[in-house]
């Protein structure tokens, strides 16, 4: 029985995770939305650094601050 739970909590986390990726992708997504992706990745402990390249990169060159953010640790 153990193992079904753990197969339909795993089964549970995917569909939720693909869901608001989802809405997170809609045009139209409201920022209910994104708070809600947002709680879920920081739960889960998901965390992400800016490289060269990635989008958290290209957010952070896009925020409208005038001092050098690479330089606030």
């Amino acid at each position: 029985m153990s193992n079904i739970k753990e197969l339909l909590m795993e089964k549970l986390h995917q569909e939720l995770g693909e869901t608001l990726l989802d809405r997170i992708r809609d045009p139209e997504a409201k920022s209910a939305d994104l708070n809600v992706a947002r709680q879920f990745l920081k739960d889960n402990d998901i965390t992400a650094v800016p490289t060269d390249n990635n989008a958290l990169s290209q957010l952070l060159k896009d925020l409208p601050f005038d001092e050098d953010i690479t330089s606030i640790q």
